[in-house]
């Protein structure tokens, strides 16, 4: 393919709800309220990249239940993470796999059969307005370019790392369909909890709720008992921390995360989990695994508390 990059760029027809544009993210600026974001599903999106040869840091889109991208140039393509269906031009085409999509063509992707979230890569990425460092759209700050909608226009841009990949088809497992598991590193707060709320985490199943977001994944099942009356000054947060309001129910937030928050944390998900959580469906159950050793007697707490 001609490494010229054409001007033209693609144009949104229809696109399903929480429809971003993302990167890796603009870590560094917490410290003026500001999140990280990036990716949900970080790993799926970075495969998008690798497989037509961009950048690591090259901007991709983020969809959950499908899109149509008329694309107004010709662009090599690749689309990862839930597994959907793809076509263009009456042609159907494999997930984790470069293709190419002709100028004047329309790429449709359907809603995806189990997980929530697929992602899209052109080769050069997706040239919108850098914001702090990303391209990243934050959807609880309001930062960078707005959710897609009809009638958006994604410049491409030359993100690229050098010649095209050879590869033919990635090995990659789908999104489990069933009972999901993930691992946690207890604490900085289960001290906050009783031992039977602690036992109840890495033991009972919990609901992903339809309340769920960039923001986090809000949980259904049984509530966890706290051994401390009272609320905790504003401290920091990260990905997959499992923040815990005063009903109970456990909350691990995901990319768009606020970078402060006044409810204990009872334990952090592993980084390498939060794929998973990013791929969780409303319905599916989750089953937390617990991974490293409790904070109980003698925990020390964290400065200013």
């Amino acid at each position: 393919m001609d490494e010229t990059v054409a001007t033209g760029g693609i144009e949104v027809l229809r696109c399903g709800p929480l429809g971003t544009v993302q990167d890796t993210g603009r870590p560094g600026w917490a410290s003026l309220g500001v999140g990280t974001s990036g990716a949900a599903d970080a790993a799926s999106a970075a495969l998008a990249n690798r497989l037509v040869g961009n950048v690591p840091e090259a901007a991709v889109v983020e969809l959950s239940f499908g899109a149509a991208l008329a694309f107004r140039q010709r662009a090599r393509v690749a689309v990862t993470g839930a597994p959907c269906t793809v076509s263009h031009g009456g042609r159907g085409e494999g997930m984790n796999a470069p293709f190419d999509v002709p100028a004047g063509q329309t790429l449709v992707v359907g809603p995806a059969s189990v997980g929530l979230r697929t992602y899209v890569a052109v080769r050069g990425g997706l040239d919108v307005p850098v914001v702090l460092g990303s391209r990243s759209t934050n959807m609880l700050s309001g930062l960078g370019p707005p959710p897609l909608s009809a009638g958006m226009v994604l410049p491409i841009g030359d993100a690229y790392s050098g010649p095209p990949p050879t590869v033919e088809v990635a090995p990659v497992r789908a999104p489990s369909a069933d009972e999901l598991v993930v691992r946690v590193a207890p604490g900085p707060r289960d001290d906050w909890f009783t031992e039977d709320a602690t036992t109840t985490l890495y033991t009972a199943a919990y609901t992903v709720t339809a309340d769920c977001d960039r923001v986090g994944v809000r949980l259904d099942g049984p509530a966890l008992t706290r051994s401390r009356d009272g609320e905790l000054p504003s401290e920091g947060m990260v990905t997959g921390a499992i923040q815990v309001p005063p009903d109970g129910t456990p909350i691990v937030f995901l990319a768009d995360h606020p970078v402060t928050g006044g409810y204990p944390v009872i334990g952090v998900v592993l980084a390498a989990d939060l794929p998973v959580l990013a791929q969780a469906r409303p319905g599916q159950v989750v089953r937390f695994r617990r991974c490293g050793t409790p904070r109980r007697s003698g925990a020390r707490s964290l400065p200013g508390t």
